[in-house]
């Protein structure tokens, strides 16, 4: 999944696009992205950041300002193509009178599945959902998770080679979302393409091949979490101490003999992070009990365990780290210069007005 990919390998390749509604407010502006054929993408962003956007642009329900790329290697806006394409929008609602089993024969129908196939299909995707116990009751005793699964098997019922889910595990408990998660996996296994929005950061760092974060109209980052975790990845090592205290002053020692350290009189006291680096280069930093070293090299850790040891320290855990999705997330959703976070929306008005 981490190497290169050629065009036809790409499910959806979407190159500058931009949405501005009346009024001069850009919605999105220059997105790009691409998802490979047969991998869950995880789409992230905030509240406003354009993802709803740009999804029903790819589903046609809007028309950009202006769009380059295809889907499913069609140009974009081509509507016979969504026949290919499976769908359970965010906020769904499927008539009360309706059976779990009818939903998906209705909504079979509307895909233009052929009524034999679509009736087969009905009990296998009821299985897969875990709903065949529920199959033929009304979706008005449905719950929360209930209706979600119901909606996952509605959008396979056509056999799409492209599932697009927004906040598919919304209102599902922790046994529920682990069930879709498996679902998910087993889509990509059967060499579906899988596109999911989802602000449960944590269920799409378990499932996702790669990930877009989205941030007032635009693409922040784009890739595998190792990828966009590379060069923050860093070595921990805590000690066994009952005093903080002593701790830190076997860390100091050792630290003196294999790195470049402040002043002492510049030294933060007590619990503060101190901030130094090794004669080879690598970043540290110092908090109470835990030392973390900005390197992926392990022999680079073996000199400072050594004189930690020497001293009658003990080691308590030393394991290579790297930032979680939700990290990633709030860096990319940061204001720099503020450090407060970026305010909602991706709504901004033009300094100029449109032509």
């Amino acid at each position: 999944m981490n190497g290169s990919a050629t065009a036809g390998e790409w499910a959806v390749d979407l190159t500058d696009v931009a949405k501005t509604y009346r009024g001069g407010v850009e919605a999105l502006r220059g997105v790009s992205v691409r998802v490979r054929r047969g991998e869950v993408f995880g789409l992230l962003g905030p509240n406003g950041a354009g993802k709803s956007t740009l999804v029903k642009i790819l589903m046609t329900v809007i028309r950009p300002t202006r769009a380059t790329g295809t889907f499913l290697g069609l140009p974009v806006g081509h509507k016979p193509t969504l026949a290919r394409v499976g769908y359970l929008p965010e906020h769904h609602r499927f008539p009360d009178y309706l059976t779990g089993r009818q939903v998906i024969d209705f909504y079979g129908a509307l895909a233009g599945t052929p009524r034999r196939e679509r009736k087969a299909r009905a009990s296998e995707l009821l299985d897969t959902v875990g709903m065949t116990a529920w199959a033929d009751k009304r979706v008005k005793g449905y719950s929360k998770g209930m209706r979600q699964r119901v909606g996952i098997a509605q959008a396979l019922v056509n056999d799409p080679e492209l599932v697009v889910l927004d906040e598919p595990t919304d209102g599902v408990d922790p046994v529920g979302r682990r069930d879709i998660r498996a679902i998910m996996t087993r889509m990509r296994d059967a060499g579906k393409t899988v596109l999911v929005n989802s602000h449960l950061l944590s269920e799409l760092e378990m499932v996702s091949d790669r990930v877009s974060i989205m941030v007032q109209g635009k693409v922040a980052a784009e890739g595998t979490i190792d990828d966009l975790t590379l060069d923050k990845k860093q070595y921990e090592l805590e000690l066994v101490e009952e005093h903080a205290e002593r701790a830190r002053s076997h860390l100091l020692a050792a630290l003196d003999g294999a790195g470049r350290l402040p002043d002492v009189n510049e030294r933060p006291a007590g619990s503060g992070i101190l901030h130094a680096t090794l004669r080879s280069g690598e970043a540290v930093e110092l908090h109470a009990r835990t030392l973390r070293v900005r390197t992926t090299d392990a022999a680079v850790m073996q000199p400072m365990i050594d004189a930690l040891r020497s001293r009658g320290a003990t080691v308590a855990s030393l394991r290579l780290i790297r930032p979680s999705l939700e990290d990633l997330f709030m860096a990319a959703v940061t204001d720099p210069t503020t450090g407060a976070a970026f305010a909602p929306g991706a709504a901004m008005k033009r300094k100029e007005p449109r032509p």
